[in-house]
């Protein structure tokens, strides 16, 4: 297989196809974890909005303490990332979790753009599984 590289005008060096997706991965990656282990924070919090919000779709209080620990391991899984089958997991807890907002959302008579906005982060989660598992892929070819 032939090796493609890009040449970075401001640093003047090469960069392989395998270093390029790893950068692409973490541009991905570290924005929604960071996003999702922040609302977990909050959630354990008991931050009043969040609260609010999950009355509003009709949840008990309590169950934002499940989701705030949920948000915090998963985020610990995905950065730290050395037992795979815990990171696939965190992947799929992750696409759970905003399926479910989305639809809670939707069931509640939400505006669109609350009903959108856990797909669109959904996206940036199947996209950074996605440069995860190529990048898995090139490493066990070599």
């Amino acid at each position: 297989m032939a090796s493609f590289y890009v040449l970075i005008p401001k640093l003047g060096t090469i960069m392989t196809e395998e270093r390029r997706t790893k950068w692409i991965y973490w541009a991905l990656t570290a924005p929604f974890v960071v996003t999702m282990m922040l609302a977990g924070l909050t959630y354990l919090a008991g931050a009043s909005f969040n609260l609010e919000g999950i009355t509003h779709l009709g949840y008990p209080v309590y169950i934002c303490k499940i989701l705030g620990t949920a948000k915090l391991l998963g985020g610990v899984a995905i950065l730290y990332g050395r037992f795979r089958t815990l990171k696939e997991w965190a992947y799929a807890g992750y696409t759970f979790n905003l399926l479910g907002a989305s639809a809670s959302h939707m069931f509640s008579g939400d505006s669109f753009g609350k009903i959108i906005t856990p797909v669109i982060i959904l996206g940036f989660v199947l996209s950074s599984y996605r440069l995860w598992k190529i990048a898995l892929d090139a490493r066990e070819r070599v």
